[in-house]
């Protein structure tokens, strides 16, 4: 039986171990053995005898039963049982007795060597918010399951489905062998972990804007509310290629569960950046700038590693504030702890400005680049459009400069102004 001081809290060792799998996500031709590391993982955040994974079987539309593996995987149909009720509705439950129901007692699943008496059943769905699977978590106790683990298993569920998905896609690239369906698979990764829409901040404008090269590179962003705060994330992979771009969805995937399950920025970044560090090869690494944003306080937390410089435009008088990077780049070392977290306080009509190296390292055709001062000559003429028109005056004017030169690298930008005291906008 499991016993918490909090719903929402879950120990230091069970989101290390957590993480240890996250980490190791982005490499599906290792899928069945991950899929059995992940439930192993559950057993211990969830605190379960065992646990169940069911993957849809595209062909048929069944569910086939993969962990715990058999010679002849078991089978259901949407619908039957448990597992197939959760696929069908894509809802989660929670059985306190499987003695008294009726569904569980018509398609059983047993504990070895014992007898279920609580049933927990997590959908797991992709993107577009079609079922992937399910995952059951068996307990021997009457009532065992409760919020804290209804809160957990989404987020297990959602890092298996980013697993699922990119062993989906490295399939078709595989059974395609071709480089140009290499970089469409990648390409669609990257462009899939982008928010759909901008969140809603009272008091902010913010935008974010992605423009990939002819070649996919491994940047991304991200926008997101957790905890009433702003998540801000701009990332750069080395390389070009699949494994950039999955080692950057993987980065971003990783912080995402760390702070679903409580993690601080700073223990987060720690954790991520060890997996990272251990994971990638030695040549390989990512630049990134992750923080949050209070509405509330107006101050912006963030770690910077080896991303920068990061503008701040002060509205006040005009003036540029530009920061360097506040540690290495994520994944190059690893760290035993950090320090605190940098800070910076916007006030009324200031601008925090990430912007990737395809700005500032555009060159035109005689081999000079962008630079800072132009990218903050263009904030300061075009400081009170709204962001997505700052982002897109940016981005003509890099064209522009460019004079035909291809872009040899990822732009990404994500813009975020607090707005004057008298704009409502936002």
């Amino acid at each position: 039986m499991n016993f918490r001081d909090h719903p929402n809290e879950i120990t230091r060792e069970s989101l290390v171990r957590i993480l240890d799998i996250m980490h190791r996500l982005a490499a599906p031709e290792a899928m069945p053995e991950l899929l059995r590391e992940i439930i192993e993982v559950g057993k211990v955040a969830i605190v379960a005898e065992t646990g169940v994974l069911w993957l849809l079987d595209r062909d048929n539309g069944q569910l086939m039963m993969v962990v715990p593996s058999s010679g002849t995987p078991e089978r259901l149909d949407m619908g039957q049982g448990w597992a197939g009720e959760c696929a069908r509705t894509l809802a989660i439950s929670n059985i306190h007795e499987c003695r008294e129901d009726p569904l569980f007692l018509e398609y059983p699943v047993h504990i070895d060597g014992g007898e279920t008496r609580s049933l927990l059943n997590v959908p797991i769905t992709g993107s577009d918010e079609d079922v992937l699977g399910v995952m059951q978590w068996l307990g021997a106790e009457t009532g065992q399951f409760d919020e804290h683990d209804e809160w957990v298993g989404p987020a297990l569920a959602a890092q298996a489905a980013v697993a699922i998905q990119h062993s989906y896609m490295t399939d078709e690239l595989l059974a395609n062998a071709i480089l140009s369906q290499e970089v469409a698979v990648a390409r669609e990764i990257q462009m899939s972990t982008l928010p759909d829409t901008m969140p809603k901040v009272p008091g902010y404008d913010l935008h974010g804007h992605f423009q990939p090269t002819d070649h996919t590179g491994g940047d991304l962003f991200d926008l997101v509310i957790l905890d009433g705060k702003l998540f801000m994330l701009l990332g750069d992979a080395t390389g070009h290629g699949f494994g950039p771009a999955l080692s950057a969805t993987q980065m971003q995937a990783m912080l995402r569960v760390s702070f679903r399950l409580g993690a601080s920025l700073d223990e987060a970044y720690v954790h991520v950046n060890n997996q990272l560090a251990e994971d990638l090869p030695d040549d390989r690494f990512i630049t990134a700038f992750m923080g949050f944003l209070d509405p509330l306080t107006h101050r912006v937390n963030y770690h910077s590693g080896g991303q920068g410089p990061i503008l701040h435009f002060h509205a006040a008088d005009g003036s540029f504030d530009w920061f360097k990077p506040t540690s290495f780049p994520v994944g190059i070392m690893e760290l035993e702890n950090t320090q605190a977290s940098a800070s910076l306080l916007l006030e009324p009509g200031d601008i925090l400005a990430l912007v990737s190296d395809g700005i500032y390292e555009y060159a035109d055709p005689d081999g000079e680049e962008f630079g800072e001062q132009r990218v903050a000559n263009v904030i300061l003429a075009n400081r009170n459009l709204t962001m997505a028109e700052l982002s897109a005056c940016l981005t003509k004017a890099v064209a522009d400069f460019g004079r035909g030169a291809p872009q040899a690298d990822d732009i990404t930008l994500v813009m975020v102004r607090r707005l004057p005291e008298q704009d409502t906008r936002g």
